[in-house]
């Protein structure tokens, strides 16, 4: 009966893994949610609450190159089981941690754990987009493949931080930093069990220079190289809500945890729609990035510019709704534009390149989008009226020079 199921799951093993990493990814929110919260609730310092989404995810700008030049050396399932099992590792350091310590030595813990979780996380999505091409019969299943896995993701956004508190009220930290770090062990045990990827297609780079996150730059090409470019440009643009939700939610619908729940829930259900927009056509979009990149930037841009005009909460939220659209289908774009038009010896440091775009980008969006809201005299609502102004004049450039440009 075991053997049966095992046969029938490794027959559907993209649906499997699939399903595997939608899971940990919603009890990784629900663990980040519950740390969080334990965090605020200890030591009442906000500062801590920034330190933690720092140190989530400021790895993945540092370590994605390395994580992208190890992929394309040794393989990536290789990598990928190993980044796995350090994601367990430095989860179960958060749920021991409540049991064993208190105060200052458990925040550390929990800020260690979390840390660890950023810096595996990077070569987990490093090694997935690479190892995910294994997993395809035809070349043309990559690209809707691939953007189901922003699907997922944003499924999990949205689901996970709930559960989270649900579990924290309900069992307490540490069955709850527990459970989240069971959430693992789905992916693990469907890689070393259930998976059967094409391993012969996979081309692993030399030592030396030319195994380099520079030589990947040079050799891919220059309509990847401007992809890759202007994605960086418009996620400094346009990419700063994740920072500032809690400052957006505030000021449209009010001084509340639920206000900034519903904000956040909208904004993870218009990712979801353009994740699934992009999922069912993602083999003609994947061939024309100068309209993707340029039709994303726009609708996100003039969605910030829509916010800022403040015409009431409904207006807002409809706003939220297609910035959470544009910007997931921007990234989830490019990643698959990158993954099915680079030659497989690259794909690992391409995944790593596309992550210091998003994140690179995004970064300083939030510190440049924080700036704009204390200096302005109309504060966050003429920061989102500049920037996204900023915004539609770059999306409509990229659209008047690039949107016939067509890859093979």
């Amino acid at each position: 009966m075991i053997e049966q199921l095992r046969r029938r799951l490794t027959r559907h093993q993209r649906t499997t893994f699939l399903l595997a990493s939608g899971l940990s990814t919603a009890g990784s929110f629900a663990g980040l949610t519950a740390k969080g919260w334990l965090l605020m609730d200890g030591a009442g310092n906000p500062f801590l609450l920034a330190l933690h989404f720092a140190l989530l995810t400021l790895p993945t700008l540092v370590v994605s190159g390395p994580a992208g030049v190890l992929t394309d050396r040794l393989g990536s399932e290789r990598v990928l089981v190993r980044a796995q099992w350090c994601l367990l590792a430095a989860a179960v350091l958060g749920a021991i941690a409540i049991p064993l310590s208190q105060g200052r030595q458990q925040d550390l813990l929990l800020l260690l754990s979390t840390l660890g979780i950023g810096i595996a996380s990077s070569y987990e999505l490093t090694a997935r987009n690479k190892y995910v091409a294994l997993l395809v019969d035809e070349p043309e299943e990559l690209g809707p493949y691939l953007a189901s896995f922003s699907v997922i993701f944003n499924v999990g956004k949205l689901v996970g931080p709930p559960l989270g508190g649900f579990l924290l009220a309900a069992t307490g930290p540490t069955l709850a930093l527990a459970l989240d770090a069971a959430t693992y062990l789905f992916p693990i045990g469907t890689l070393l069990w259930l998976m059967a990827p094409h391993r012969e297609r996979e081309r692993r780079s030399e030592r030396g220079q030319s195994a380099s996150l520079a030589t990947a730059w040079r050799e891919c090409g220059s309509p990847l190289r401007h992809v890759l470019s202007f994605t960086a440009l418009a996620c400094l643009v346009g990419f700063f809500h994740p920072g500032l939700a809690p400052l957006m939610a505030l000021e449209l619908l009010g001084p509340s945890p639920i206000a900034l729940g519903l904000f956040t829930s909208v904004i993870a259900c218009g990712s979801i729609c353009g994740g699934l927009l992009l999922q069912r056509n993602a083999t003609a979009i994947g061939r024309r990035p100068g309209l993707l990149l340029g039709a994303t930037t726009l609708l996100t841009a003039l969605a910030q510019v829509g916010l800022a005009s403040q015409w009431g909460q409904a207006w807002g939220l409809a706003m939220a709704f297609l910035i959470g659209a544009g910007t997931a289908s921007l990234l989830a774009g490019t990643n698959l534009i990158i993954q099915v038009h680079a030659p497989q010896v690259l794909r690992g440091r391409m995944a790593g390149l596309g992550q210091i775009a998003f994140l690179g980008g995004g970064g300083l969006s939030g510190l440049a989008a924080a700036l704009l809201t204390e200096t302005l005299p109309g504060g966050l609502w003429s920061c989102l009226a500049v920037l996204g102004s900023l915004g539609a004049g770059l999306g409509i450039w990229e659209l008047l020079r690039r949107s016939r440009m067509r890859l093979a």
